[in-house]
């Protein structure tokens, strides 16, 4: 028999699986994000009441959803807003008739996979700030504490706590309709819910700012509900080609630091520690994007040249000629100084750094780039190649100046000294 704590642990579980549909299911009904997550606490409530005495049911997330509905039912009864919320779902049937109740439960149970799409799609409504777009993502569907998020992003956790709150109030205010949008507007509402899971992922893959290079636990995330997406949206190429490129670039997040936590940039990395499965479903992933007619979609290409790098089983062996092909075709698709600035890496490990240097020179004063590290980190590398040391020095100091981030800054320092101590 488990013990207490062998139950508490096993509906933290249950919690972290279930809560997104929860909170799904619910808000279809109530059509008020807060509310329901109010009633999914409420049920989480009850487990932890019931459970340690009874044991954790064999379908618990049904035992979690019927609790909620009960508490659903209640607050349509009791509250002010009964008469119109019930008339909305029951079309005008009493509210004390069994009928109201069983129509309540209907609704209630229609299909799950649905519901994460909706809520997935009101999370990440343009109407939206790209921060609380994020926040309440992670909050609703990732199953992040605002404490949680707050630490992610280096944050403070009220800051956080307000996006959330405002995020709701603003869709809350705007009268969003809770679903996914059709045509020209769903493929709209499409690129911010991709956009919001991959700005997830990088801040996990290469943190911004703090002491750690990396959270993987953003990354998982991210993953997490690509993948969903995927499920739920299976004929869309350009999902299944994010996930492709989150999977291969998850994939070296082992071979990113040293023992100390101190970066290893890709060209150092021991590839046998990159996770070898993770890149196969990627791959999978970007040879289902293609078959979908989506191979030259921006979340492909960007995937196709990770996928470069993951056919590499040494450094040596990489496609810097094709790598720079493809960021030609990005760049063209979706015009980018940041775009160009990886375009002139692939280059110069093609051709040489000098060609590199020549390809920067051109963008240098692009406004994007006048004050992003890598800029002056990358000039940094193709100057030191060329053996002119001081300089170099020069531009990772800069870099190192521009950086939020603490391991990259200790990294890129470091690089100064070695290149003036040449």
């Amino acid at each position: 028999m488990n013990t207490e704590s062998d139950t508490h642990r096993a509906i933290n579980t249950v919690w972290k699986i279930e809560r997104p549909r929860l909170i799904a299911g619910l808000t279809r009904v109530v059509r008020d994000i807060s509310m329901a997550e109010e009633l999914a606490q409420d049920a989480l409530v009850a487990a932890l009441g019931a459970w340690p005495e009874t044991g954790v049911p064999d379908n618990p997330g049904a035992w979690l959803m019927q609790t909620a509905k009960r508490r659903a039912i209640d607050q349509f009864r009791h509250r002010a807003m009964a008469a119109n919320k019930l008339a909305e779902v029951a079309h005008g049937i009493a509210v004390d008739s069994p009928d109201a109740v069983s129509v309540l439960h209907e609704a209630l149970d229609d299909d799950v996979g649905d519901d994460l799409l909706r809520l997935m799609f009101t999370a990440c409504h343009p109407i939206l700030s790209a921060p609380a777009r994020v926040a309440l993502t992670l909050r609703l569907l990732g199953g992040l504490t605002t404490q949680e998020i707050a630490r992610a992003f280096l944050v403070a956790e009220t800051t956080i706590g307000q996006r959330i709150v405002r995020a709701k109030k603003a869709i809350a205010d705007a009268n969003i309709a809770y679903e996914v949008p059709r045509g020209a507007a769903r493929e709209a509402r499409l690129g911010s819910v991709l956009g919001v899971i991959y700005l997830i992922f990088n801040e996990g893959y290469s943190a911004t700012a703090g002491a750690d290079w990396m959270r993987p636990q953003l990354c998982e995330e991210a993953m997490r509900l690509g993948r969903v997406l995927a499920r739920l949206m299976p004929e869309e190429s350009e999902v299944h080609a994010l996930v492709a490129l989150m999977e291969i670039q998850a994939s070296r997040l082992g071979a990113r630091t040293d023992a100390a936590g101190e970066p290893i940039l890709l060209l150092d990395q021991d590839r046998s520690r990159w996770d070898w499965l993770l890149i196969g479903r990627g791959l999978a992933a970007l040879d289902r994007a293609g078959a979908l007619g989506g191979g030259e979609q921006p979340y492909a290409l960007q995937a196709a040249i990770a996928a470069c790098h993951a056919s590499a089983r040494k450094a040596g062996d990489t496609d810097w000629s094709r790598i720079a092909a493809l960021y030609g075709v990005l760049v063209t698709i979706t015009p980018s100084a940041v775009i160009e600035l990886n375009r002139a890496v692939a280059v110069s490990m093609a051709e040489g750094p000098a060609a590199g240097l020549a390809l920067i020179a051109a963008i240098a004063d692009d406004p994007v780039l006048k004050d992003y590290h890598l800029l002056f980190s990358v000039r940094g590398d193709l100057l030191s190649r060329l053996g002119q040391g001081a300089a170099a020095a020069g531009a990772f100091r800069r870099a190192a100046e521009l950086t939020r981030n603490g391991r990259e800054r200790a990294y890129l320092l470091g690089r100064a000294a070695t290149e003036e101590g040449r």
